[in-house]
């Protein structure tokens, strides 16, 4: 499936021909070449991928739709979840062994405080007692040949898991690496735990693609298709020490206790492609921030009946930094807007709210909004000591002060603030 999306941006690919070690190296040329999608054709004898999705045109491209469209496809997928396909075969039930090592495949180490070899594209698949299926992403540290670390943050796997953990049992998982854009981002959205990431991926594939999500019967739980590399693997109630690990914000994440995971078998497709996702960079933006989105939009649609975008910046790492258009009513609107878009995102520390004349993807033009119709005495929103982003390392034991900025024109003086046109 990487490969056949790979054809569809060849204009755009870098293909590195000669040898790359998977260790730091694969990393210089991802950072060379950072919106466009590199192919290593002979990592340490496995073929790789990175920067697959590092833009929004590129997101958009592949799903047919124009830019802006991405917030309401995501959206409109989390609002109505559609029926899986199930169907006997999958490419990658081509290729199946036990006899295999982590240690040996293409899993880069990123960094050089890195605490070893990182899966960071890899999406977790789990059964729970009640059926549920929950999809989520998590890093992977590789430890030795069947074993890794997995960092497992308090949400719904987590609480999988712990379950298990607690009576003394493993957690049954598939671990999926090399899928297309649509499954990776309904396994970045938060959802209320019964809420398939399947089926949101199954309804962006049917807005998409006129067809919902295939999956195959693997043990018990649903796999897709389209996966490059499936593993089956069982995560443990043994913890380990897990990190450093460079995050979104391009800074190290601290050593924690976290879960062993056992691998026990591997499938791939033919030739497969490893996608090696590299952290802090613009595809981990778009990845990690645009499933976001429509909660931080949904969250200002409730105080703001008109909102046009929301766009979390890639300058605040597609996490921290949000641009929020609207249509004010009232004049307090800018600043309802500010404390509705932290609330539908809590790891938000800044957010600027500006009119629908101003295009939210053009960093000159929010500035020009900013320089223009802010005063900071007057719209300025500063929040003390609420809890932020455990991955800002500013903050202070999750602690942070959030501030927002209201670039919104005042009603009573529309007139004077209108751009000049021809």
């Amino acid at each position: 499936m990487l490969q056949e999306i790979l054809n569809q941006f060849k204009e755009d690919v870098v293909t590195i021909y000669e040898p790359v070690k998977k260790e730091i190296e694969i990393t210089r040329y991802l950072l060379k070449y950072r919106t466009r999608p590199v192919l290593f054709e002979d990592v340490e004898g496995w073929r790789a991928a990175g920067n697959i999705w590092s833009t929004r045109e590129r997101i958009a491209r592949f799903l047919g739709i124009p830019r802006n469209e991405l917030l309401p496809l995501i959206a409109g997928a989390m609002e109505d979840p559609r029926p899986l396909r199930e169907v006997e075969k999958a490419p990658f039930m081509k290729n199946s062994t036990g006899d295999f090592s982590l240690k040996e495949l293409p899993v880069p180490k990123y960094y050089p405080r890195d605490g070893g070899q990182y899966f960071t594209s890899a999406m977790v698949i789990a059964r729970d007692d009640n059926g549920f299926v929950n999809t989520s992403f998590h890093r992977i540290m590789v430890r030795d040949e069947k074993t890794a670390a997995i960092r497992l943050v308090p949400r719904h796997l987590y609480s999988m898991w712990k379950e298990k953990a607690e009576r003394g049992e493993e957690l049954n998982v598939r671990i999926i690496v090399g899928n297309p854009v649509h499954l990776l981002l309904a396994g970045a959205v938060s959802t209320a735990y019964g809420v398939s990431e399947l089926e949101i991926a199954s309804a962006m594939s049917e807005r998409a693609f006129g067809k919902p999500l295939e999956v195959v019967n693997l043990g018990g739980i649903p796999v897709p298709v389209e996966s490059e590399f499936v593993f089956e693997a069982r995560i443990t109630p043994e913890l380990v020490e897990e990190g450093p690990f460079v995050d979104i914000t391009g800074t190290y994440d601290y050593v924690r206790k976290q879960p062993l995971v056992v691998f026990e078998r591997m499938y791939h497709v033919d030739e497969p492609i490893f996608h090696a996702l590299l952290p802090g960079s613009y595809e981990h933006y778009m990845l990690m921030g645009l499933p976001k989105e429509p909660q931080i939009y949904e969250s200002v649609r409730r105080v703001v009946p008109k909102v046009h975008g929301v766009r979390l910046t890639e300058g605040g790492a597609m996490w921290l930094h949000a641009v929020v258009s609207i249509t004010k009513q009232h004049d307090g609107d800018g600043k309802n807007a500010i404390m509705a878009a932290f609330a539908g995102h809590p790891s938000l520390k800044r957010v600027i709210v500006v009119d629908e004349d101003v295009d939210i993807y053009d960093d000159r033009d929010v500035e020009w909004a900013v320089a223009t119709r802010f005063q900071p005495d007057r719209d300025l929103v500063v929040v003390q000591n609420v809890r932020g982003s455990s991955l800002d390392p500013s903050a202070e034991d999750g602690m942070t002060a959030k501030w927002g900025i209201d670039a919104t024109k005042p009603l009573k003086r529309k007139k004077e603030f209108e751009r000049a046109r021809v």
